[in-house]
């Protein structure tokens, strides 16, 4: 009996061992791959605006957008461009983001490449320059177009310029129906000072072109860029 009690006492002490070293196992598992998920982080400006993201991510989108910059021979507008580039991507990053404090990540910085667009051969680009800076209509990648107030050709908000490129009528043309229904019945006021409340005003590159109907990747900021400097 003595014996046999012994033996039950020495089993349980053998299992409650065994099992510690089970957890032990499966707790510093955990730790390990808790440490090996671990991404170093670092904090960059982008745009103006300050991002917490991983190293890796960042090294992707540094490296996209230097390959990008050697694809424009002119140095100063490089500068120009890739300021624009630059705010259309803190701009993406905003939109990514569910939350302020999100480390910004490889899926964002895919995602935001993607919505940039494949970079063009830097000798195709430098043919461009070399011709002139003049691109028409079908040069660029088409979008989704969007009413905004077209605020650089504005004779007092931009309201009829921002309606003739979203219609593409004649700018001329919308003014001068304006000022005839103003003449008529004066109704024509009241609808340019509720459009000039409604519709924003094309700010930004990105902006100005959406107003256009050309989608804001970085190959259609460098040619709007260049065209209108």
């Amino acid at each position: 009996m003595v014996y046999c009690t012994m033996y039950c006492i020495v089993l349980i002490f053998i299992y409650i061992f065994a099992l510690q070293i089970t957890l032990y196992k499966i707790i510093i598992g955990y730790k390990c791959k808790s440490v090996k998920s671990m991404k170093k982080v670092i904090e960059v400006s982008i745009g103006g605006i300050n991002f917490t993201m991983e190293d890796d991510a960042y090294s992707r989108l540094n490296e996209y957008l230097k390959c990008f910059e050697e694809t424009i021979p002119d140095k100063q507008e490089a500068h120009e461009v890739m300021e624009d580039v630059e705010a259309r991507v803190a701009e993406l990053f905003q939109k990514e983001m569910k939350y302020s404090n999100q480390v910004v990540g490889m899926r964002q910085v895919q995602t935001v490449i993607d919505h940039l667009g494949k970079i063009e051969s830097k000798t195709s680009s430098s043919h461009e320059f070399e011709t002139g800076s003049y691109y028409s209509d079908n040069d660029y990648t088409k979008g989704n177009k969007r009413l905004y107030r077209d605020v650089d050709e504005k004779k007092i908000a931009g309201v009829c310029g921002g309606l003739s490129l979203n219609f593409g009528v004649d700018v001329t043309l919308i003014r001068v129906l304006f000022v005839v229904i103003a003449f008529l019945s004066g109704t024509s006021i009241i609808v340019y000072l509720v459009l000039w409340v409604v519709m924003p005003r094309a700010l930004t590159v990105t902006q100005k072109l959406e107003m256009r109907g050309y989608a804001p990747t970085a190959e259609n900021i460098r040619k709007f860029t260049s065209q209108h400097k």
